[in-house]
């Protein structure tokens, strides 16, 4: 064994030159990886060996680029002078993957004459993910082995392609035994040699690019493909699909060129920017400045369910999905069997779509209980009540739960805006007491607000947390106030959309402005499917807003075919001449004079109150970091990841250029758009919101 560098070793067995990788933890393609492959590989052709395998220690292989390099100077060897070093080898290099080969990792394998790959192994270029195209080569090289349709299907999803997927579409020659794989890659070596196998330069191959350069029109029915359409507003798809187009109709050499300028377009762009900010916020938001690494976790092996409605059923399948059981309390039996209708049609679906067997259904329904006595909740780990928004129901709820359940289970309230200290005072264990914020549908959103109030333990917010990453969801902890983090600010957002119907904006008009920005959806199209009655009664009603009219006229929104939009027989809308009408007759009582909003100016009087109202939950500490608040709004509200969520949008437009808008405004509309302190802090500063020191949620112990 001779030590290559400390990343880095060869091991000559008889003919077989074996390079090992160890970079824990996952053999990232840092600057001392590409160091140690290159010396690996020129010190193996200086010996005997008739063939070289590749193989990495640890839990995988190489899984990709390492990102923290991304931006700095250039050390090192670079990864394509590796690759040519590889491909130039006279004799077979055999890539040996186990765990995940991705990003730059797979790049690398594509450099080898074969590869052999663990069954449980998997193959990716994640690169559209990050905003970026694989650009070591993979744009070029892949097409040559999968063909111009598979590859670009392989590339702008990012998907995670199984080992057995691999081999059927020739990207993995071979399968070794689980557990076996270094002996397996050594007997291929061994075989390729004698049977005097050629060396297989993908980049030389044509025979799989060429049945595209005669259909052109592949290319532009994958633009217009159903999967296209989570394309828009990202700029790396796109990118990926030209150099596709470039593999099947340039020589090899012209290709990595187009490659490498379309790479460099997307490292520069804002979209980029944003998706790898993202990438980081995503591993930061679990980091909690109060709760050591040793803090104990309390087992949840059984969890309790109080409602069986579209969220509860939702918030149970989370779990059933990771194996744990659920037992679902409802008041009646009619409730308990439309909740359960309900969840076995969502695994039907995704049975009939080919994600599991029927079987599995089966398997899974049966992990559900169901009764209507909350004292069969006395021996499990973990409740979650999941009823209407009513602060007397929810105490009452939580009382009986203090009688009835074990010590140290934790009791968990799904409420989105409610006080969760004073559902907590209806206890005499408030330190068990926490907010598990689902967003809907609970069983697809990503989004978890773990609420923390002021007595909940360390050991119940570690295990909230714990708990929401491993049935999937992405956690932050937030602090109790009105709406929390992600509803207060949509409430700021709400008001701001009303205020500009009032002043004769079309709900149209501001919902196509969102849309454009990157939304789902506007704010009248959410309120119209979600039910403009909603909270309204019509004995109190008094017609002071258009949705109070709305509501007059018996406009409830999609469901019943008419809200601020008209609705056909399949649930599509269209502007409503009565809206029309509401909103001009509103404008005018307002003195407002007729006029026409530009989509900025609507994009900028919508995302403004957020950024500001963002700037005062940090200011009084009810979120960790900025970064939280934009992992709340990408996953629960739909912001378009390639803008980073609403505080790195902020710094990316320039807090000066927030705060000056902002006091325009205030002076215009008053004080409601009075700027936050840490705003005018941060300005005054020279600061960004990403400069805000992370800090714990604020509660009375730590003011």
């Amino acid at each position: 064994m001779t030590t290559i560098n400390d990343v880095t070793e060869l091991e000559i067995d008889g003919d077989v030159a074996v390079i090992t990788i160890d970079s824990p933890p996952v053999n990232a393609l840092s600057h001392n990886v590409r160091d140690g492959l290159w010396d690996g590989f020129t010190a193996a052709f200086a010996t005997e060996a008739t063939s070289i395998v590749l193989i990495c220690a640890g839990r995988t292989f190489i899984a990709g680029a390492d990102i923290s390099e991304f931006g700095g100077a250039p050390k090192g060897k670079g990864l394509g002078e590796v690759q040519a070093l590889m491909e130039s080898s006279s004799v077979p290099v055999i890539a040996a993957i186990h765990g995940t080969a991705l990003g730059g990792g797979l790049e690398v394998a594509l450099c080898a004459h074969y590869r052999i790959a663990v069954p449980s192994a998997k193959c990716g270029l994640p690169e559209v993910h990050l905003g970026l195209l694989p650009g070591a080569g993979g744009t070029q090289r892949l097409p040559r082995i999968v063909g111009a349709q598979k590859a670009m299907e392989f590339m702008t999803s990012g998907v995670h392609v199984p080992a057995s997927d691999c081999l059927d579409m020739g990207l993995v020659d071979e399968l070794a035994v689980e557990g076996n794989l270094l002996d397996d890659a050594k007997t291929m070596a061994r075989r390729l040699v004698a049977e005097g196998k050629p060396l297989k330069k993908i980049s030389d191959s044509d025979d799989k690019v060429a049945p595209a350069r005669n259909t052109p029109e592949i290319f532009d029915e994958f633009r217009s493909s159903k999967a296209a359409r989570k394309f828009r507003g990202f700029k790396a798809p796109e990118s990926i699909i030209k150099c596709v187009e470039a593999a099947v109709n340039l020589p090899f050499e012209e290709g990595i060129a187009r490659e490498r300028e379309l790479f460099t377009e997307l490292v520069t762009s804002p979209e980029s920017a944003a998706q790898r900010y993202v990438f980081f916020a995503e591993r930061q938001v679990w980091k909690l400045p109060d709760v050591s690494r040793d803090t104990p976790e309390l087992p949840v092996e059984t969890v309790g369910i109080i409602g069986a409605g579209t969220m509860g059923g939702g918030i149970a399948m989370n779990f059933v999905n990771v194996g744990i059981p659920v037992t679902i309390v409802e008041t009646n039996q009619d409730a308990l069997d439309r909740g359960l209708a309900v969840v076995r049609g969502n695994y039907e679906r995704s049975s009939r779509n080919g994600r599991f067997s029927m079987d599995e259904v089966e398997r899974r329904m049966g992990m559900i209980s169901t009764s209507l006595d909350m004292a069969d909740f006395a021996d499990v780990d973990m409740v979650i009540e999941a009823v209407f928004e009513n602060m007397d129901v929810k105490k009452e709820i939580f009382g009986k739960l203090d009688e009835i359940c074990k010590p140290g289970a934790v009791l968990a309230s799904n409420t989105s805006a409610l006080n969760i200290d004073e559902i907590a005072s209806a206890t005499t264990r408030p330190e068990s007491v926490i907010g598990m914020h689902f967003f809907s549908p609970a069983n697809v959103m990503k989004c978890l607000e773990v609420v923390r109030a002021d007595h909940t333990s360390l050991e119940v917010i570690n295990t909230a947390m714990k708990t929401g990453k491993k049935i999937g969801k992405i956690g932050a902890l937030v602090g109790v106030c009105p709406g929390f983090v992600g509803n207060r600010m949509l409430f700021a957002r709400r008001v701001e959309a009303m205020a500009l119907l009032d002043e004769g904006a079309m709900p149209w008009d501001v919902d196509k402005a969102l849309y454009d920005f990157g939304f789902a959806m506007g704010p009248f199209q959410m309120s119209d499917l979600a039910g403009l009655d909603i909270g309204w009664s019509k004995e109190t009603s008094t017609g002071a807003t258009i949705r109070e009219r709305l509501c007059e006229l018996d406009r409830r929104g999609q469901k019943n075919g008419a809200g601020y939009y008209d609705y056909d027989e399949n649930r599509v809308g269209s502007p409503s001449p009565i809206t029309e009408e509401l909103v001009k007759e509103f404008a005018e009582k307002a003195g407002k004079p007729a006029r026409t909003f530009t989509a900025d100016e609507i994009v900028e009087r919508l995302v403004l109150p957020m950024i500001n109202e963002g700037a005062k939950i940090l200011e009084e500490r009810k979120a960790i970091r900025a970064s939280d608040i934009d992992m709340i709004w990408i996953n629960g509200y739909n912001w378009p990841v390639y803008r980073g969520g609403p505080m790195f949008h902020a710094d990316q437009m320039g807090l000066d250029t927030v705060l000056a808008r902002l006091k325009e405004l205030q002076a215009e509309f008053g004080d409601k758009w009075k700027p936050a302190a840490l705003l005018e802090q941060l300005v005054a500063e020279g600061k960004t919101f990403a400069d805000v020191e992370a800090k714990p949620i604020k509660v009375p112990s730590g003011s």
